[in-house]
């Protein structure tokens, strides 16, 4: 069992940053997974946008609208999964949530459905 808490949402103006954060409460694994999904205001009905990932090996993927603005990073000896968020845009308001699987994958996907594990969310509202 996996639970995962996020945290370092806020509001801030278009241009700013933000870092989130998401701690996992789980058994050591040597084999895993976790990403960053968002979903937009409005869109609650439409598959959460995967946004990045990285896996046991240290392999990460970003999504092409967050690439050289973001960076997903963790601390394995504080069980914990970072994700900077520079240069923000209006667009990129959104509930943020982090996700987890167990077991190896050679790739990171980013589409909600390899993700076991998601935590409730952190706001980000970017105004422009």
């Amino acid at each position: 069992q996996v639970q995962l808490v996020e945290s370092g949402g806020d509001s801030v103006q278009a241009g700013g940053s933000l870092r989130l954060s998401c701690v996992a409460f789980r058994e050591i694994y040597n084999d895993y997974r976790m990403a960053w999904f968002r979903q937009a205001p409005g869109k609650e009905g439409k598959e959460r946008e995967g946004v990045a990932g990285i896996n046991s090996d240290g392999l990460i993927s970003y999504a092409d609208s967050v690439k050289g603005r973001f960076t997903i990073s963790e601390d394995n000896a504080k069980n914990t999964l970072y994700l900077q968020m520079n240069d923000l845009k209006p667009d990129d308001t959104a509930m943020y949530y982090c996700a987890a699987a167990i077991g190896y994958m050679n790739r990171v996907p980013l589409s909600w459905a390899w993700y076991r594990y998601w935590g409730q969310g952190t706001q980000v509202t970017v105004s422009s």
